[in-house]
């Protein structure tokens, strides 16, 4: 089987390296010339709670046509990278591939089936990883506790557990899930409480928690985004959200979000998929939302200076 992973940052390095440590013929394809040189020349360096290696045999590129003929495409870009990826796919791959797409944030359905059919993709969801890059051809994760799949259009099918059954190979704990978006939903609940908070006041996760009022204002943007999920009719699987956000945050407590670590490096962040996505939704349903306005209003600030610095 020939899997394509799109986006070989911190988790798309986690997902080539281990798929190709399973015997898969694994593809990496991103714009990071330095990374994918690395990778083709020395190998993915790969460390995290089960061991420090370095595994090879990844064939690497910056060109997408590497991805042709690929049964399984995963597009781990950046939110903002997926549109370009699905087109990028669409001329590649064969009518029976399957292509999963996760994502922090929302919208990546929609803008994947903007290029390919809704029918031949999965949403997936990675919880609980704590991935990072440390340099080029060299990522790590603090964790990995599980990756969630489900039809963009719902329900249990044998193609999903198939699916499932790929990863499962590979190392990866697990679960296909007949309703994704519900997912996709809870996990944006612990993102919009640490990604623009931790970013705004440039600390870990832990430091989040310790101090009562960045972590309250952290649970205000969650408040937020879970008014407007119940307001869409959306359900959950559990009943107090906040028990659920701090839960996952003790888990993480000594990791950074991404949108801190594209901040400390002077990147773009996903800002609008994340709590900028939550006041569009807001004013669409008549909810007030502004603590996420505020910090995704800050965050974008300090963008447009790094954007200012390269012109």
């Amino acid at each position: 089987m020939k899997v394509a992973i799109f986006g070989v940052g911190a988790m798309g390095s986690v997902y080539a390296a281990r798929f190709a440590g399973a015997g898969l013929d694994v593809v990496a394809i991103d714009p990071w010339q330095d990374h994918v040189t690395a990778i083709a020349e020395r190998g993915l360096h790969l460390q995290g709670p089960d061991g420090d290696r370095v595994v090879t045999g990844i064939r690497a590129s910056t060109d997408p046509a590497l991805a042709r003929g690929a049964d399984l495409i995963v597009i781990a870009t950046k939110a903002s990278g997926v549109g370009e990826a699905a087109r990028a796919v669409q001329s590649l791959i064969s009518s029976d591939a399957t292509v999963v797409t996760i994502q922090n944030g929302l919208g990546a359905g929609d803008r994947i089936t903007e290029h390919l059919p809704g029918a031949s993709v999965l949403l997936g969801v990675a919880d609980g990883f704590g991935a990072a890059m440390r340099g080029p051809g060299h990522a790590s994760h603090a964790a990995m506790k599980l990756i969630r799949l489900g039809e963009l259009g719902g329900g249990l099918t044998p193609r999903l557990a198939h699916v499932v059954t790929i990863w499962e190979t590979a190392g990866f704990k697990v679960q296909a899930f007949a309703d994704i978006h519900q997912l996709v939903w809870e996990k944006l609940l612990c993102n919009v409480t640490l990604s623009a908070p931790c970013t705004v006041h440039d600390c870990t996760v832990g430091e989040l928690l310790d101090d009562p009022g960045k972590w309250a204002e952290a649970l205000e943007c969650m408040h937020e985004a879970h008014a407007c999920a119940i307001a869409r009719g959306l359900s959950f699987a559990f009943d107090d959200p906040v028990a659920y956000v701090t839960d996952f945050a003790k888990m993480v407590r000594h990791a950074s979000p991404s949108m801190r670590l594209d901040h400390l490096a002077g990147r773009v962040s996903e800002i609008d998929f994340i709590n900028g996505a939550i006041p569009p939704i807001g004013r669409d349903l008549g909810i007030v939302t502004p603590t996420n306005e505020r910090l995704s209003a800050e965050v974008r600030a300090r963008e447009e200076k790094f954007m200012d610095t390269r012109k």
